[in-house]
């Protein structure tokens, strides 16, 4: 049986609930596994007892840059209350736009990745606007299972990344970006995965609806056409490249 994964889903949303037994269904019938991240403290409480509920959710929990004021004590006593539950560490991250100061984001951030590492689980970076920064932190830190969602930076910066071992992933922007399908085009092929980022919408596609798990299938196929592979193809290289970022 060959899995679908959604990288990257904000799962556990409140903009979800209403139709959560429809779309874990959905997961069901099409054979696909969501890395469920969280952003704050109470998120990822709410993500915990949504995995509980139906194994497709894979949780990862931790504290988004945006959130950087949030209890990071609290945060990894929760990782290692529940380590033996948890899938990884995430979102965390930097991001220079948000009004926190950038000096507690960095505590936030290496606070979460030194626990991540403790407990050898991949983490799920947000790094907007802040590749660099993160590049030059996570020279202390292991990049075997660290995935920098929704990739966003240079030709160079993806080199960058793809020497430190760090994966990728690419949503349904890809679909008419030309730029992303650029940087796939690019990039590693062992080191490509495929997310959402739900419930963000999508200006251009998919009619403005907000992310979806079920977008995954169209994403894969606007990746194989870029990579100039079949469906089949492009699924199984994304399945194993999944299983290696989350270390199963």
């Amino acid at each position: 049986m060959t899995w679908y994964f959604d990288s990257h889903i904000h799962l556990s949303d409140p903009a979800y609930l209403p139709d959560m037994e429809f779309i874990l269904k959905g997961m069901e019938y099409l054979n696909l596994k969501a890395c469920c991240v969280s952003m704050d403290v109470e998120n990822s409480l709410q993500t915990l007892n949504l995995a509980k509920k139906n194994n497709l959710v894979l949780p990862f929990i931790g504290i988004h840059p945006e959130c950087a004021d949030d209890n990071v004590e609290k945060m990894i006593e929760m990782i290692e209350e529940n380590h033996n539950e948890l899938s990884g560490i995430g979102e965390i991250g930097l991001d220079p736009t948000y009004e926190n100061t950038n000096t507690k984001q960095v505590h936030v951030f290496e606070s979460l990745l030194s626990v991540a590492e403790k407990f050898d689980k991949p983490v799920s970076i947000h790094s907007r606007k802040s590749l660099d920064d993160i590049f030059e932190i996570m020279t202390s830190y292991n990049t075997k299972h660290a995935l920098l969602h929704w990739f966003d930076g240079s030709k160079k910066q993806l080199q960058k990344a793809m020497d430190m071992g760090f994966f990728v992933s690419f949503g349904p922007v890809m679909i008419y970006a030309n730029d992303k399908q650029t940087l796939l085009s690019k990039a590693d092929e062992s080191k490509i995965l495929v997310e959402t980022d739900g419930p963000v919408r999508f200006s251009r596609c998919f009619e403005s609806k907000s992310g979806q798990i079920s977008f995954i299938p169209s994403v894969i196929f606007s990746a194989s056409k870029i990579l100039e592979k079949t469906f089949d193809e492009m699924t199984t290289l994304l399945e194993t490249n999944s299983k290696l970022y989350l270390g199963i």
